[in-house]
């Protein structure tokens, strides 16, 4: 029974053994505060990489086949991979192995697209038209799931519509095939992170990766070989490119994404894999001196701002209806 109420810089009722705290203290605020910070290190770190790699893998495969240097890049990957998963790694399973070849060709898929882009199409653009899967993830989540697509999401697509306009057509409707390369390579991407949110709630986030690295290694290495192309040959001039792409932009990305997610919302992680296109164009402009234009500045900043807007939940009535953070979790 309490016996008086009294001020006190914490709310509190007075019992007849002592005060109880209306709201208790949540000891590990601190540390949750830091590993959210230490997460979006890490995610900007690694957002920085695959923006880098754009120029990095334009300039590789102009000297060499794009399946030779995908298999030599994610066979190296798989064989970094493949210890970690023996020592950290759960037990592999039929359904993490059928999981992850699921992955795997949805991520050959938009490594393919991606890489053959650069072929045709600057790295800039290359980095906005991929950055779209940010926009697509809860559009396409929303008709496989069968969802109703929020406004802010219409909204999204709308900016995206007019900035691929300008950015790719520099004002006019023709397009060339890299860009349609590159956009193909953003349905993939989302198709992609699409499944991951489904499948690593119930396998081992190890196998997974390692699972789907060893089926793009795989399917690169087929597609060289039907091409007549040595995949087992030494290039010296591209070993900081097999190393940089193959040991950070894969192994630690794929890891970081996968386990930091734990200490921040997929809402905040979307926000910082929008700087990806930004520091794509910004290196790009940085090694190779190249620009975007007017349109294609334009065009850029549209784009941006509707992956911006794709990830700010929508609310009715005072209600939090839709966010890309339920769409990118599938529910």
């Amino acid at each position: 029974m309490a016996n008086r109420f009294f001020l006190a810089p914490v709310p509190c009722i007075v019992y007849e053994d002592g005060p109880h705290y209306i709201f208790d203290v949540d000891k590990t605020f601190p540390e949750k505060c830091m590993n959210r910070f230490k997460a979006a290190v890490l995610l900007l770190t690694t957002t920085f990489f695959w923006g880098v790699t754009f120029t990095i893998v334009k300039q590789a495969v102009e000297s060499i086949d794009v399946f030779v240097f995908l298999s030599q890049r994610f066979i190296l990957a798989f064989v970094l991979i493949l210890p970690i998963c023996l020592f950290k790694g759960k037990h592999l399973d039929a359904r993490t192995l059928r999981q992850g070849c699921i992955m795997g060709i949805f991520l050959f898929g938009a490594y393919s697209f991606q890489t053959v882009a650069l072929l045709y199409t600057s790295a800039s653009n290359t980095g906005f038209l991929t950055g779209l899967n940010v926009v697509m993830v809860p559009v396409l989540s929303s008709l496989m799931l069968r969802h109703r697509i929020p406004g802010m999401i219409k909204i999204a697509v709308a900016l995206s519509a007019v900035g691929l306009f300008l950015l790719c057509g520099n004002g006019s409707l023709k397009f060339n095939t890299g860009d349609i390369l590159a956009a193909t390579c953003a349905v993939c991407v989302s198709l992609h992170l699409i499944y991951t949110g489904e499948f690593v709630r119930t396998s081992d986030y190890y196998w997974l990766t390692a699972v789907q690295l060893g089926v793009v290694a795989l399917l690169s290495t087929l597609f060289a070989v039907a091409r007549g192309k040595q995949v087992f040959i030494w290039y010296p001039h591209l070993l900081w490119t097999l190393l940089i792409c193959a040991v950070i932009a894969t192994v630690f990305a794929f890891l970081v994404q996968t386990s930091m997610q734990r200490f921040i919302s997929h809402s905040n992680t979307a926000l910082i894999f929008c700087t990806e296109p930004v520091f794509a164009a910004g290196y790009a402009w940085f090694a190779i001196n190249e620009r975007l234009g007017l349109f294609g500045l334009a065009g850029a900043l549209l784009i941006l701002a509707g992956m911006v807007v794709s990830i700010m939940p929508e609310t009715s009535g005072g209600e939090e209806v839709a966010s890309l953070e339920e769409y990118r979790a599938g529910e």
